[in-house]
């Protein structure tokens, strides 16, 4: 008997040792690297409503469990059919942050980066988009080997190697996941089943709910039915939740504590309090003044040790933004703002984040102020209200929508020595506006804008043509880090430290136009920085101004908390000392 259950032991470890090679080796596929560590892994979901802040808490949480000394990975779930962001309107679905491998991904990925000052890749957006192109892809190349392909189990179980495959290529101990939309959404159920079966199936797994307490202002009570229905939701979807965040306009008391506790099958001890804070980067250290942390490493059974220097810089960090300011003000002028009759300041999140940075930096509240270019164009708006700012930044877009307002804008600072920052499609406005007004090429334009112009002073890449000939628009840009030789003596090469060579991320299809570029420098544009592979202009500025700088890069990208970029460092500088000397050009 003995013998008989030992043998079929052994043919079943056979058979699976020959079974997991085989799969292995699909066409097409490699299976992840077994790190030899058992990954832990915590779920963020949220309900009741959009917009909770879900990104944020789940930055906190992997900030926190950093500074433990872990290795800790981030990802982000979006449940729509697009295959990444870039396809989407701005105030469709906000800023399109872009990573270093070129990836157009949700702008979380950039909260995430700037909690955890480190840099992320395509992988670490998932959407439903990419996980049903690849099973189908997997299927129209027999690779299921005949069997009959489902929706359950086959988009949950690839949902679970992306995940798993971002935690081998980290060789993470952690992986935070945000699913994207709210519980109760048709669109994300699969994803929760996902997770619903690695914990099942004895993956270290806790659940991390977030829900939103309102106030009604007829009532004047904080209310926690919503909260309370959003968890039964999530059950109704096989999950528990371990952890339930509230997030509200005040601190959470005792009796909704209470409520939530009981309603929801949660000891009262985790239910943790998010309430609205000054600055979002305060959220780790409410959340450590409530023990979450040492609750999260009490429930994957390991040591809690929240000492690290890191921690230190971000408690001093936390304490400087806190402190009233002498302000600096700076203008948007942009067209990504209206979506109906409201306001949707995502649409340039990443810029705002890093104008928030280099003012902090230098001990200044910044007070940013969005200008609709549109409104230069009816207008609506006299030129001369740019005076009442300390700077003007004229940001990244795509269209001819607010284009002539934009060039009007950047004609302004440049006259009246206001300082500029170009980024991106600012850039290419700024080429523009001296093509036309300095060097006299009376209607020169992009061929983006204006395809017949007489003047294409930025024009298309070559290689691009094609495409867009094609209509072939997602990911087909120059997208993600590139270099930059810099030119010695230049305010750029000094802003980045006397550096010969950088690199930051772009997202774009046009460029300044080679042929046109002599006639430039011969009246008074500095090129400071220059793509080395392909010759790209990436930098300009001008002499003899307190600061007129625009990149074809997004800086912003890079921007972080402990180490801002150093373009808006500059930018910001020259801003809060508007009206004094001018600085001197180092030749």
């Amino acid at each position: 008997m003995v013998r008989k259950k030992s043998l079929k032991r052994s043919v079943r470890k056979s058979v699976k040792k020959r079974v997991n090679k085989t799969t292995n080796k699909r066409k097409g596929r490699t299976a992840p690297k077994k790190s030899g560590k058992k990954v832990k892994y915590i779920i963020v979901t949220g309900g009741v409503l959009s917009g909770l802040g879900k990104g944020v808490v789940t930055a906190s949480i992997a900030n926190m469990i950093q500074s433990q000394g872990y290795t800790v990975s981030v990802v982000k779930i979006d449940p729509y059919i697009n295959v990444d962001a870039g396809t989407m309107r701005p105030t469709e679905h906000g800023e399109v942050f872009v990573t270093d491998d070129g990836g157009e991904t949700d702008q979380d990925i950039g909260t995430y980066e700037r909690f955890l000052e480190k840099n992320f890749g395509k992988k670490n957006n998932i959407t439903t988009g990419q996980v049903y192109q690849e099973v189908i892809r997997r299927e129209r190349n027999l690779e299921f080997g005949g069997k009959c392909v489902e929706v359950i189990p086959h988009i949950p179980r690839e949902v679970q190697r992306r995940v798993r495959e971002v935690a081998s290529e980290a060789n993470a101990d952690f992986i935070v996941v945000e699913v994207g939309g709210t519980i109760g959404d048709y669109q994300n159920i699969l994803f929760l089943e996902a997770f619903r079966e690695m914990h099942l199936h004895t993956d270290p797994v806790v659940f991390v709910h977030v829900v939103y307490l309102p106030v009604p202002s007829n009532i004047g009570e904080m209310k926690t039915k919503p909260a309370q229905h959003s968890i039964r939701a999530l059950n109704s979807a096989g999950i528990q939740p371990d952890f339930v965040i509230c997030r509200a306009r005040n601190e959470l008391d005792e009796v909704r504590k209470r409520k939530i506790s009981m309603f929801g099958n949660v000891p009262i001890e985790n239910v943790i309090a998010a309430p609205d804070l000054q600055t979002i980067y305060e959220e780790p250290l409410v959340f450590e003044r409530q023990n979450f942390a040492k609750k999260l490493m009490r429930m994957f059974n390991l040591k809690y040790n929240f000492q690290s220097k890191r921690m230190v810089a971000w408690r001093k960090f936390v304490a400087r933004v806190k402190k009233p300011k002498k302000p600096v003000k700076i203008a948007i002028v942009g067209k990504y703002f209206d979506i109906g009759e409201f306001t949707l300041l995502d649409s340039y999140i990443s810029v705002i984040e890093a104008i928030k940075h280099a003012s902090w930096n230098y001990g200044l509240t910044p007070e940013i102020q969005w200008i609709d270019a549109k409104q230069f164009e009816s207008g609506k708006a006299n030129m001369k209200l740019l005076k009442a700012y300390n700077g003007i930044i004229i940001p990244g877009g795509f269209g001819s929508s607010g284009i002539e307002g934009k060039i009007n804008a950047v004609k302004y600072c440049r006259e009246n020595k206001i300082p500029f920052l170009g980024l991106c499609y600012g850039l290419q406005m700024a080429v523009i506006e001296f093509s036309r007004n300095v060097v006299g090429l009376k209607g020169a334009n992009s061929t983006e804008i204006d395809p017949n112009t007489k003047y294409a002073v930025v024009d298309i890449q070559p290689e691009q043509k094609a495409l867009v000939e094609g209509k072939q628009y997602g990911a087909t840009m120059r997208l993600g880090a590139y270099d930059a030789k810099l030119k010695k003596g230049s305010l750029v090469w000094e802003l980045y430290g006397k550096k010969e060579k950088i690199s930051e991320r772009h997202r774009h299809r046009y460029e300044v136009n080679p042929e046109f570029i002599p006639q430039l420098v011969e009246n008074g544009l500095v090129f400071s920085g220059v793509n080395p592979g392909r010759n790209l202009m990436e930098f300009i500025e001008l002499k003899n101004h307190p600061f007129f700088v625009a990149t074809q890069a997004h800086p912003e990208l890079k921007s972080r908390p402990l180490r801002p970029s150093p373009v808006f460092l500059g930018f910001i500088k020259a801003a809060s000392q508007k009206n004094g000397k001018k600085r001197k050009y180092t030749k």
